[in-house]
């Protein structure tokens, strides 16, 4: 063991107990907090002597100028960022402190009370170093812009602006006093307005909130009392030194010192996006109850049959009204971008995508002018969140985004269209040959390897299905599918390519292509002729529910791709003889979707496609994909669940062997009117009793089309 290492029990280090230097400097605050408010008791417990220079003046001034030393200690000790906005604050703090000095030495030692004093000067010279750290400090915690939390703090700003005018700055100027009286005390709550407007902002904005945030915090908050009870004791002429206020600002400047020495004092200002935008009962409980201020301040002037602050009042109103208008504006413009930007990556969502495609389709077919699609998928994904955890997949994503942004340009309507597929809407003359686009898409994603940390970096590449809109295109779907192909294509053929696409015919190989990945996962699942068999099993059953002969064939025809999506999963996933992980069983309940999107790219397959998408629905509700229940659930669909169910109780699997046709009939019986519909367990199980239906084995002599 090398000399000097903490270890824990059996030799591995210990990771929770910290480095005694750590140790101390977290203890440094607290006892600087323990030691100043006993101070701030020994500053009230002092005699205050008739003449020579009383001990109290010594203890608040040394307080008061502890914080700026504190400052300075942590400016030079934890080299914070920005370092700009902790110089500023702690010059703010050194000409405060001259300021309490001059002021408490001129009462105390001199007896000198008048107001204004050259104390007022150093009091009033501190707000805009106060506030410029604080722009600075604010402006450094978000990466972004946060227009909501200064529509926020703006609009909480006027109502104290609103309410120091009716009984600060109004009653003020109305006193008669000297201009230079007037001017002093009209000029500390002015600058307290700006203060408490920088002051929220930095509330509602967004960064760490850690120990020195609340200890920021609170400074803030002490500064801003204290000077409105100064204010108000300095207008009634009871304002001595030495009472509570005293105790409030020494707090205050305790708090600040106590944050400089923090530890965690040098991330206060790491940037931080700005939080999203939420409708959350206090952000909206705050500006709505400021709202009320101006009519119940007009309540208390007509009460006290006072008129002359009501074009304030008016003025004030007007201002929060703009300020609420402009909020909600806001909220609707973030929640619509919410709402069509995909939150990982920031491109564009599927909803988005598919609307906006769905316009274009249209406007294609009227005008004629050139549209095209292009789909990409993340080569061999599963294997990066397998070796590297999802946190790493992420980031490949968010990378693979931005390169994709980049070479598309800011005019491309560029979407995230699954979890590792992205999509490309394109018009122009690009559209006539959407390749050229997809070729650089391909290769300014594979130029150079993704950086996962510091010391890990892969390569990454794409493969891409392009397709150009033409008018046997009947919908925005028919053009997605057919770059859908494309793409399938391109990833059979090797990866990292593209392969252009076209409208596929009913004659496309791709029918017999899907009839034998059918076949494929029926091997992976060790039961042949499986499907063949729930899609004789489907048609009989649609036959006898006298369905129109399109929907006995839709039936019949999504019974054979049922588990087509099953091929995408690993082969082991799919035979294991243990319990799934919820990841797996999570891959496991995607492949309805995997099924439905496989056989999407057949044209006039719909129904066909909507069935293998809700077979696993369930009658109350509680399947899956959509938790669809009912008769929301296509009645095709409903068949399939029977079919399917049946099928898996009567085979054998390498977690649990066949049932008998008894305990298969008590299993279906006990899912009636929950997992399926009633009614089609009846008719499913009265023709199981006629032998029309239910013999797996009989899948392997059926051979005809389907």
């Amino acid at each position: 063991m090398r000399a000097g290492t903490t270890v824990g029990g059996g030799g591995i280090p210990d990771r929770n107990r910290r480095p005694r230097s750590d140790q101390g400097r977290s203890r440094l605050w607290s006892g600087y907090l323990v030691l100043g408010f006993c101070a701030v008791a020994l500053y009230y417990a002092l005699p205050v002597p008739a003449g020579g220079v009383p001990s109290r003046v010594l203890v608040y001034c040394a307080v008061s100028a502890s914080a700026a030393v504190a400052v300075w200690w942590g400016v030079v000790r934890h080299r914070p960022r920005p370092r700009a906005a902790w110089v500023l604050l702690g010059l703010s703090q050194a000409v405060y402190a001259l300021a309490d000095t001059a002021f408490y030495t001129a009462h105390y030692v001199f007896g000198q009370t008048r107001y204004p004093f050259v104390a007022d000067v150093l009091y009033l010279a501190h707000y805009p170093l106060v506030v410029a750290g604080l722009v600075v400090l604010v402006r450094a915690r978000r990466s972004g812009r946060d227009l909501a939390g200064l529509l926020d703090a703006a609009s909480l700003t006027v109502v104290a602006a609103l309410l120091s005018w009716v009984f600060v700055l109004g009653p003020q100027t109305r006193l008669g006093t000297s201009p230079l009286v007037e001017a002093a005390s009209v000029a500390y709550p002015l600058m307290d307005l700006v203060l408490l407007l920088v002051a929220l902002c930095l509330v509602f904005g967004s960064g760490p909130r850690g120990a020195p945030f609340v200890l920021l915090t609170g400074w803030l908050a002490a500064i801003l009392t204290a000077d409105t009870a100064y204010v108000l004791q300095r207008l009634a002429g009871t304002y001595e030194a030495g009472n509570f206020l005293d105790a409030v600002w020494l707090a205050g400047n305790l708090a600040l010192g106590a944050c400089a020495l923090h530890p965690a004092m040098s991330g206060l200002g790491l940037p931080a996006e700005a939080p999203e935008p939420r409708l959350s009962a206090p952000r909206l409980a705050l500006p709505s109850a400021g709202a009320l201020v101006g009519p119940a301040v007009l309540l208390v002037e007509h009460a006290k049959g006072e008129w002359r602050d009501v074009p304030v009042i008016a003025a004030c109103c007007a201002v929060l009204f703009a300020l609420g208008a402009a909020r909600l504006a806001g909220m609707a413009v973030d929640q619509r971008r919410l709402a069509t930007t995909d939150s990982l990556t920031l491109l564009r969502s599927r909803r988005y995508f598919e609307a906006r495609l769905a316009d274009d389709v249209a406007a294609a077919r009227r005008s004629g002018v050139p549209l095209g699609v292009v789909i990409l998928d993340v080569d061999r994904f599963k294997s990066v969140n397998d070796r590297f955890g999802h946190p790493a997949g992420d980031r490949v994503l968010v990378e693979v985004a931005d390169r994709l942004r980049a070479v598309a340009g800011p005019g491309a309507v560029l979407a995230r269209y699954g979890g590792e597929e992205f999509a490309v809407v394109v018009t122009g003359p690009q559209a006539e040959d959407p390749s050229g686009l997809a070729e650089r898409l391909r290769d300014g994603v594979s130029r150079r390897p993704v950086r996962l940390d510091d010391r890990t970096s892969i390569t990454v590449t794409v493969s891409a299905g392009t397709a150009v809109f033409e008018p046997r295109h009947d919908s925005a779907q028919a053009l997605v599918s057919a770059a859908d192909r494309a793409l399938y294509l391109a990833k059979g053929s090797g990866r990292d390519r593209v392969v252009a696409g076209g409208a596929v015919s009913p004659e496309d190989p791709l029918v017999g292509y899907l009839d034998q990945v059918a076949d494929l996962v029926d091997l992976r699942l060790a039961c042949p002729g499986r499907s063949l068999a729930i899609a004789e099993w489907a048609r009989t059953v649609a036959g006898h529910l006298d369905l129109p002969p399109a929907r006995v064939r839709t039936a019949g025809r999504a019974g054979r791709l049922l588990d087509v999506g099953l091929a995408v999963l690993p082969e082991e996933l799919l035979v294991r003889p243990g319990p799934l992980t919820e990841r797996e069983w999570e891959l496991l309940r995607a492949h309805p979707d995997s099924g439905a999107r496989l056989v999407a790219v057949l044209p006039e397959e719909g129904e066909v496609v909507a069935a293998i998408r809700g077979h696993h629905e369930r009658w109350d509700g509680s399947g899956y994909p959509e938790g669809l229940a009912g008769e929301e659930i296509g009645v095709e669909a409903r068949v399939l669940a029977v079919c399917d169910a049946w099928a898996a109780m009567c085979a054998d699997h390498p977690y649990r062997g066949a049932l008998s046709r008894e305990q298969a009939v008590a299993e279906l019986r006990a899912g009636r009117g929950t997992q399926f519909d009633p009614r089609l367990v009846d008719v499913f199980l009265d023709l199981v009793e006629r032998g029309a239906v239910g013999d797996l084995a009989a899948g392997l002599a059926l051979t005809r089309p389907v």
